[in-house]
């Protein structure tokens, strides 16, 4: 695996490509930041799914809707190398086993802190928890602003994305899938 020390020459000659001097007072330390900050972005790759729920796995009778709604997420388009930001809604419907609330998001981070599209994000958070928890049912819906749409090309200011991931009885269930929807719109006058 790349240890990164690399970044900071690569943005030095990024630098210069687009016509700075990377010497400059305000553009000295700047390649290192950005290799910090690449490093962040992007730290989910040194992450295990399995590490971070493992320890927090419970049996438990409880059969009703579990949902950790308005997880903030901020992710890098792997098409531009730009943020997209948003919210995350994640719900299981438990059959024996539960996980620690606070789980949800740290999965949600691992995720999100690797080159992404929303779709694949989406798509692995519900996948995950399915496998590990074994529930009757997994539901994800994200929203998030791109600034790839914002700052460039079609240069939407208003525009969201939203993308959806149902297993199980969130699938096959019209009326569970109702509910979590009617769930995570309560007192935020979310429109999907």
């Amino acid at each position: 695996m790349p240890n990164g020390d690399a970044i900071p020459r690569l943005v030095e000659e990024l630098l210069k490509e687009l016509g700075e001097d990377p010497h400059r007072e305000g553009l000295e330390r700047t390649p290192d930041r950005v290799a910090g900050a690449m490093r962040y972005f992007t730290s989910g790759y040194q992450k295990n799914a399995q590490e971070i729920l493992n320890d927090a796995l419970f049996v438990e009778e409880y059969d009703e809707m579990v949902i950790v709604k308005d997880i903030d997420v901020t992710s890098l388009c792997e098409h531009h190398l730009l943020p997209f930001i948003g919210k995350c809604h994640v719900a299981y419907m438990p059959h024996k086993k539960i996980v620690g609330l606070s789980k949800i998001p740290r999965l949600v981070d691992m995720y999100a802190r690797r080159l992404q599209v929303q779709e694949r994000l989406t798509t692995q958070i519900a996948t995950t928890l399915n496998e590990v928890l074994q529930p009757r049912g997994v539901a994800v819906v994200m929203e998030a602003v791109h600034l790839c749409m914002l700052m460039r090309g079609v240069e939407k200011q208003n525009s969201k994305a939203v993308t959806s991931a149902m297993l199980g009885a969130f699938r096959d269930r019209p009326e569970t899938r109702a509910e979590f929807m009617e769930l995570i719109k309560a007192g935020r006058g979310l429109v999907i």
